[in-house]
């Protein structure tokens, strides 16, 4: 079993590895380090011989494709000086059993032939943009997200050693599945759970607050229950930052008829917003 942190150049990608050596040893898991080189990366020539003279034409297309040779040897050295930095960040960390893998071609397809035995896929809110799109969210994560067959944890700017977390619950099938997996999973053993369902409160909240606590307790997790009143993106986000939650649990999808087409919006506030690690499953 191993964990796939996805890391690029962003300042998300220590914040990635230092939750992955928090999350290894936890489930006796391997960490592969994983860097993709897109195809924009590796190519970008451009034909710039117009209407040059043959003989100064065929010098300068020469020229450009020794300069794509060199920007390729050197878009793959930076790949593998990611890589080295990412390894050194886990080791430091006491993790062991780390790999580097450097791929070239498309993310997706990349990570659907590796996450076979993946238990999770980890990868930063944001990519090497961050700093310019703080109010959005990385377009690799929303297509791993989409896309992944195994659990995603979205890591945040800063990781900071996990003890409280917060398990977002609304009835869905997608939530379902979330409980389901913290039942399962070693990764959350000794620490504390609170399930939190916000909307009307009534007896159907109740009811879906017992079921999940039925269903934790069966898996051995002994887990608080709270319903609260209002709006899911801002309840949730006012209870993770005044509470002092350290990690999200949530499903990616939130308990709609087109969830299948879009990351739910309770989803996508939610990892914008909270400063803490967002566990996503489908």
């Amino acid at each position: 079993m191993k964990l796939i942190a996805l890391v690029d150049g962003s300042i998300y990608a220590h914040s990635v590895c230092d939750l992955a050596a928090w999350a290894a040893p936890r489930i006796g898991a391997e960490v592969e380090i994983l860097h993709v080189l897109g195809r924009r990366d590796t190519s970008e020539s451009t034909d710039l011989s117009g209407s040059i003279r043959l003989g100064a034409r065929s010098a300068l297309l020469k020229e450009l494709s020794d300069l794509d040779e060199q920007r390729a040897k050197l878009v793959a050295h930076r790949g593998r000086a990611i890589l080295d930095d990412a390894r050194e960040v886990l080791e430091k960390a006491g993790q062991e059993a780390v790999t580097t893998k450097l791929r070239h071609g498309d993310l997706l397809e990349t990570v659907a032939e590796q996450e076979a035995d993946a238990a999770f896929i980890l990868i930063g809110k944001r990519g090497e943009a961050a700093d310019f799109a703080k109010g959005h969210l990385g377009s690799n994560l929303e297509r791993i997200v989409r896309s992944g067959a195994r659990p995603v944890m979205v890591a945040a700017r800063a990781f900071k050693p996990i003890s409280k977390v917060l398990v977002a619950y609304d009835g869905g099938a997608s939530s379902m599945r979330a409980v389901d997996h913290i039942a399962r999973s070693p990764l959350y053993a000794g620490l504390s759970v609170t399930v939190v369902m916000v909307g009307a409160p009534g007896a159907a909240q109740n009811k879906a607050l017992a079921d999940a606590h039925a269903m934790l307790a069966a898996g051995g997790v002994q887990a608080e229950t709270l319903g609260l009143s209002g709006q899911p993106e801002t309840a949730l986000g006012k209870l993770v930052e005044e509470q002092g939650f350290d990690m999200l649990v949530m499903g990616a999808y939130g308990n709609s008829r087109i969830r299948s087409l879009i990351i739910g919006s309770t989803t996508t506030e939610m990892i914008r917003s909270c400063k803490v690690p967002v566990v996503l499953i489908r």
